[in-house]
């Protein structure tokens, strides 16, 4: 299960800022990924484009970013 949360880190720990809503039992173990909420916005959603794609799937939106082919917007006979 993937889930957001906003946290602060005092004294050795992550403290959520909002408790309301968060869906995690006592005791659970979860693995936390420190984003720096000082990152700018877009820097943010470039770094995580990719987040949940499978290699195979990361392959092909490649193949189709880096196909120029139609880059000029104009169907050309290949």
């Amino acid at each position: 299960m993937h889930h957001t949360i906003d946290a602060v880190y005092e004294n050795g720990m992550f403290r959520p800022l909002h408790r309301e809503g968060l869906a995690i039992s006592e005791g659970t173990q979860v693995r936390i990924t420190v984003d720096d909420a000082e990152m700018p916005a877009a820097l943010r959603l470039a770094t995580a484009v990719y987040d949940g794609l499978s290699e195979s799937a990361i392959r092909e939106v490649e193949e189709i970013a880096l196909d120029r082919r139609n880059f000029s917007g104009r169907q050309n006979d290949l």
